[in-house]
């Protein structure tokens, strides 16, 4: 009973290292690129989709996904899976390009308050910067000072070009923090999603017994505001304010 036992147990453990292996991200991930190519958009999709299961993320990883969603005509988690990878690395031109297109088919656009000019300022100077960046840059420019401080007490250096040098690592700290604290508050700590239903209601109130105050679609971005029951109380890129069912959209 024991060898039975210890034999059932090898087996097992046997089976459970050929399933690790099927999951290695690198096959996956060569095996979904390979059914992309063929144009098996079902199937890369599925792999893909595995590959995200055991945890594994990158921009490239999100922005296949997408492509496979907008090849399968989806377009609202193509342009969810769009964001997440830009989230990730909004420098690639690629990204950028698939997500701009892909929103050009969004069935329905928003008009009304104009969103606030210095919000879209700063947006359009941090965009292309990660937090990972602006966060080292912030700490390499503050090393910076305090050596640059610890210089002038111990070597008493004098002088304007001196004083011009400080004010310009100050000022520079305080615009690269001001920066980072901007990025960390709009991307990370301010919940984002997009409507990926064809059609979504959004009401005056959590639930659907309330006003409907207009019909939202595929591609819409918005703000988390607040959860209630099924639904959320969400700000659009208009600023307009409504409440939408949780299975119609996805939180990026």
């Amino acid at each position: 009973m024991r060898r039975r036992g210890l034999l059932a147990a090898i087996l097992c453990l046997t089976f459970l290292g050929a399933r690790a292996s099927d999951l290695n991200p690198d096959s996956l991930f060569t095996a979904a690129s390979t059914h992309y190519e063929k144009m098996e958009f079902a199937r890369a999709l599925a792999d893909f989709q595995q590959l995200e299961k055991t945890g594994y993320v990158s921009a490239s990883l999100y922005f296949n996904i997408g492509n496979c969603y907008f090849k399968q005509e989806q377009l609202g988690y193509a342009i969810l899976y769009y964001y997440r990878a830009r989230r990730i690395d909004p420098t690639d031109d690629d990204i950028a390009s698939n997500l701009a297109f892909a929103r050009q088919f969004m069935a329905v656009s928003l008009e009304g308050i104009k969103i606030n000019p210095v919000t879209s300022f700063m947006d359009s100077i941090i965009s292309p910067f990660t937090l990972d960046l602006l966060a080292w840059t912030a700490s390499a420019v503050f090393i910076a000072l305090l050596l640059f401080f610890s210089a002038i007490v111990y070597f008493r250096f004098t002088g304007m070009f001196i004083r011009l040098t400080g004010y310009m690592l100050i000022m520079l700290l305080l615009a690269v923090s001001i920066m980072t604290t901007y990025k960390y508050r709009t991307d990370f700590m301010a919940e984002r999603g997009v409507v990926v239903a064809e059609e979504a209601g959004v009401y005056s109130g959590p639930g659907a017994d309330h006003d409907l105050e207009f019909v939202g679609s595929y591609g819409l971005t918005f703000e988390l505001e607040r959860v209630e029951g099924d639904f959320y109380l969400v700000i659009f890129e208009n600023k307009r304010k409504g409440w939408i069912e949780q299975n119609l959209v996805e939180l990026i």
